[in-house]
């Protein structure tokens, strides 16, 4: 029996058609375990962050299931016309570095209406560092236990904006091994434990820089844990890191 599938809105469609030509046939996406994307309820997925492609390629890996609302950097809001395309595509602005609780509310308020949120556990794009777990989708998970965690782990992104190389994209929707969030579960534990699952099959990758560079890189200084940060899915066509 065919899968229900999610309406998507006229925006969202066509932010992400008009990337589907670079991601689908330039990129030569490939797509594993979308079976593990349920096509209605409570869902929020968790990817791995090393372009600003990511969000698109990931929104065009869901689209025959679910439309992604992401939390996203509210200063974005702020360029005109982009604030019209992000509340079409049901975007959810946060101030990040604070504890946007109204964010976080907004994302519970989708989430309860069984709606699929986005999340970047890194909070931002990686630019070849090791970057620690933010707790936003643990304190998601504990505030709408009903929510599906899945995660997408995605490679190939910092290849796009290279002229002269093809990139080969993937993106793989996977439960965590470890199951949903546990009985009195960290939060934070959480976030640390989803992440890591995906960068084990997504390592960190750094376009335009060569992979001693990335691994000489030092590891982001641990800091007091904030808001649920992410980044939005970018405006259409969006050319490069």
């Amino acid at each position: 029996m065919a899968r229900d599938r999610e309406k998507l809105t006229k925006t969202y469609r066509f932010a992400l058609g008009i990337c589907v030509p670079t991601v689908r046939w330039w990129g030569r996406l490939e797509v594993e375990g979308l079976k593990n994307v349920p096509p209605s309820g409570p869902l929020i997925i968790a990817s791995n962050h090393d372009s600003y492609w990511d969000p698109v390629v990931v929104g065009i890996a869901a689209l025959e299931v679910r439309q992604i609302r992401a939390l996203a950097k509210s200063s974005l809001w702020k360029v005109k016309g982009l604030n019209l395309m992000l509340d079409g595509m049901r975007q959810i602005p946060v101030v990040r570095g604070t504890k946007d609780t109204d964010a976080l509310e907004r994302a519970m308020t989708e989430l309860r209406s069984g709606s699929c949120v986005g999340i970047f556990p890194e909070g931002t794009r990686s630019l070849g560092r090791t970057l620690r777990a933010r707790s936003g989708i643990g304190r998601m998970a504990a505030a709408a236990p009903e929510a599906t965690i899945v995660c997408a782990a995605v490679s190939g992104t910092t290849d796009i904006p290279r002229p002269l190389k093809r990139p080969r994209l993937k993106v793989r929707f996977f439960e965590p091994s470890g199951g949903q969030m546990r009985p009195g579960e960290d939060p934070t534990e959480l976030a640390v434990r989803v992440l890591a699952e995906m960068r084990e099959l997504a390592p960190i990758s750094a376009a335009g820089r060569s992979k001693k560079a990335v691994e000489a890189t030092p590891e982001e200084p641990v800091k007091p844990v904030e808001a649920p940060d992410a980044e939005l899915i970018p405006p259409a066509g969006k050319p490069s890191d």
